[in-house]
């Protein structure tokens, strides 16, 4: 069994440029017996354990954190590596939304029309009726607060005709801001095993976002969104609750993880964060507070070592745990304590056959919120894929 000291050296060691000796002195190892001293040996255990998960993970998790300012990275965690945005993928429909509003293809009031396809698409969604009509700018607060799945539909129908059509512009509108490595191939970010990206490729989103929509970006602040009635709660409950935290979007899949890209803004300088595949909801965001907290101990104090302060936060517990399954908005661990706490006589539902609502309440609901009203459809003009990647490489030069 090795003593503390004896951990402390060989840990000390394996640090390149350390000089242990003159770092610890001779009388190291009876100094070992000190409080303080073993206090710092479980430190080094802890530290070396959090690299090692580190070393041996990485299927879901990644981060990045970037000044705004000067594009200087200060933190990077897999930040290249390939995976699943999840709703992220909304903030880029978004971006292609704003595009088309600055050009006057569309218009805040304008009314997009309800496919099928679009109404079939499974939640998170506003249970759209096919036939049924929506206002752009409801749009844009459904997708930013609800993360409304079939809006996201109805956006990439109108503004590409097809959905898969429109997930082609996406990713040539994505190459067209330096986001080499991600592809879409739907507007939602439902699963799909093609559809990826990076944290860095996020990461030039969001900055895309901020200066070339600088105008639509208060969207992205908003706490709640109003449809029929009802109020929506924002998902990214960092709003409002981390100084300086304005935006954007949060994303869970079962395949993601929970992903939240954010934005702060402090003494007038500002940052972005990614995080990707989180175990849960809380970890993530506690994680994305503490590197929002780091970025701005770097950026507020030139003398502060940037290294040192990320240094101090440390990787999520089981980052790259399987996401727990959902049903009707609670982690099924909740829902199978929920029915042990009461009798035998209320089971817990479970993943393979939840208890379904009743079928009748579910369409007045609907009905209620998407009546279908008969009005003249605006006529929209596509250009192909071919033209508008040439039209892009353009722009971008």
């Amino acid at each position: 069994m090795l003593t503390s000291g004896q951990l402390i050296c060989r840990t000390l060691r394996l640090i390149p440029g350390l000089g242990v000796n003159s770092f610890l002195g001779e009388n190291t190892m009876r100094l070992a017996q000190f409080p303080v001293v073993k206090a710092l040996a479980l430190a080094v255990t802890l530290l070396v354990a959090g690299l090692h998960a580190q070393t041996a993970s990485a299927e879901k998790y990644a981060s990045i954190v970037v000044d705004a300012e000067t594009h200087e990275v200060l933190h990077a965690r897999n930040a290249d590596e390939a995976r699943y945005p999840a709703s992220l993928t909304k903030v880029m429909t978004l971006y292609m939304l704003f595009d088309a509003l600055k050009a006057g293809d569309v218009s805040l009031d304008e009314r997009l029309v309800v496919s099928r396809h679009a109404a079939s698409q499974p939640p998170s969604n506003l249970k759209l009726r096919t036939g049924s009509t929506i206002t752009v700018r409801d749009a844009i607060g459904a997708l930013v607060s609800k993360s409304a799945n079939d809006v996201a539909v109805v956006v990439a129908e109108r503004l590409g005709r097809t959905e898969s059509r429109f997930a082609q512009l996406m990713t040539v509108k994505a190459k067209s801001l330096g986001m080499e490595n991600t592809r879409f191939r739907n507007a939602s970010g439902l699963p799909d095993s093609q559809q990826m990206s990076t944290a860095r490729d996020l990461a030039i989103l969001a900055d895309a976002m901020l200066t070339d929509h600088a105008d639509y970006y208060h969207y992205f602040s908003s706490k709640s969104f109003q449809w029929a009635g009802r109020t929506y709660k924002n998902h990214n409950e960092l709003l409002g609750n981390v100084d300086g935290v304005d935006g954007i979007k949060t994303g869970y899949t079962r395949a993601s993880g929970f992903n939240l890209m954010t934005s702060a803004k402090r003494d007038g300088r500002r940052i972005i964060a990614i995080m990707l595949g989180g175990n849960t909801s809380r970890s993530r965001n506690s994680h994305v507070e503490d590197l929002v907290e780091a970025a701005f101990t770097t950026l507020n104090d030139p003398a502060h070592d940037t290294q040192l302060a990320f240094a101090g936060v440390l990787m999520p517990i089981h980052p790259d745990a399987a996401a727990e399954p959902m049903l009707n908005g609670k982690p099924l661990s909740v829902i199978i304590a929920e029915g042990s706490e009461d009798n035998a006589a209320t089971p817990a539902p479970t993943l393979t056959s939840p208890e379904p609502k009743p079928e009748p309440e579910v369409a007045a609901h609907a009905k209620l919120e998407t009546p279908v009203e008969n009005f003249a459809e605006p006529k929209s003009e596509f250009m192909s894929v071919a033209e508008y990647e040439a039209r892009q490489m353009k722009l971008a030069k």
